[in-house]
């Protein structure tokens, strides 16, 4: 008879593992398969472990390669579109050869002069001429300006309409100053009336300030500020007179730099009885 707590004795069941030969069974404590160099499975790449702990070290970026390539690219086309702009600047000078406007000073006259107290009064009265030296382009001046100082006193100043001038043109005008009990420093004072005895003429000086527009056609160029100043513009005043004119002789007035160029104010005589005040006006480029 067959007793139920008896073990079983014979081959095992088809499909089942094969035992243990140390003695314990289950799948954990399996022979590794039959090919495989190791037990278990293979070790991640050192390189996998080291970008895993440095977050901030990450290996080549793709995204990284073509930002570089645009900046780059950027750069390239910024100096090119430079080295273009240049070039074109440069053949429009060759062109055109834009040079800046000469002032000429040709009267300067006083009247009405009085000098108390430290109190100036009086009227000047300024003609002047403008040439536009160029063969190619027009000139348009706007908000012309002018003021008379005395040292760098400012006695009055005034505005002169604006004015257009074709190529190789000269053209005239005449600009007014007057003032009435203007106050003057001690020194500037004392300057004028010794001025005024010793040499029966007073030393003024004129500034003048045009913005400058050129034109070639249907191209134009920027608005362009050119200023002079001319220095020591004697007027014949008696020490009994109120009134007086430029006087005449050849003199070297100082220059100083413009925003693109520098002009010079001289003085030359036209006749005997006139003088004029011509400006040297030194090449700059206007575009």
């Amino acid at each position: 008879m067959n007793d139920p707590n008896r073990p079983v004795t014979g081959y095992p069941a088809a499909g089942a593992p094969p035992p243990n030969p140390n003695g314990y069974g289950g799948a954990a404590h399996q022979q590794p398969p039959i090919g495989t160099a190791y037990p278990y499975a293979a070790p991640p790449p050192a390189s996998a472990v080291y970008y895993q702990n440095n977050p901030y070290y990450q290996p080549n970026n793709p995204y990284d390669a073509q930002r570089n390539t645009f900046l780059r690219r950027v750069i390239g086309m910024a100096i090119a579109a430079m080295v273009i702009a240049g070039t074109f600047v440069f053949i429009l000078w060759l062109i055109f050869r834009p040079r800046i406007p000469e002032f000429r000073v040709d009267s300067l006259s006083v009247s009405n002069l009085n000098l108390t107290n430290s109190l100036i009064s009086g009227k000047w009265d300024l003609r002047f001429t403008v040439r536009n030296p160029n063969k190619k382009m027009t000139l348009y001046y706007d908000d012309v300006a002018a003021a008379v100082f005395y040292d760098d006193v400012s006695l009055s100043d005034t505005t002169v309409p604006p004015f257009f001038q074709e190529k190789r043109a000269e053209t005239a005008r005449q600009a007014s100053f007057a003032t009435a009990g203007a106050y003057v420093n001690n020194r500037a004072f004392d300057q004028m009336n010794k001025e005024k005895s010793r040499k029966g003429a007073i030393g003024f000086n004129v500034r003048m300030v045009a913005r400058v527009r050129f034109r070639a056609g249907a191209w134009r160029a920027r608005r362009r500020f050119v200023r002079v100043y001319c220095k020591d513009l004697s007027v014949e005043v008696g020490s009994n007179n109120s009134s007086g004119t430029l006087l005449g002789g050849a003199r070297q007035y100082a220059w100083e730099q413009l925003v693109f160029a520098s002009l010079s104010c001289r003085v030359s005589t036209k006749t005997t009885s006139e003088a004029s005040a011509a400006v040297a006006v030194s090449s700059g480029i206007i575009f």
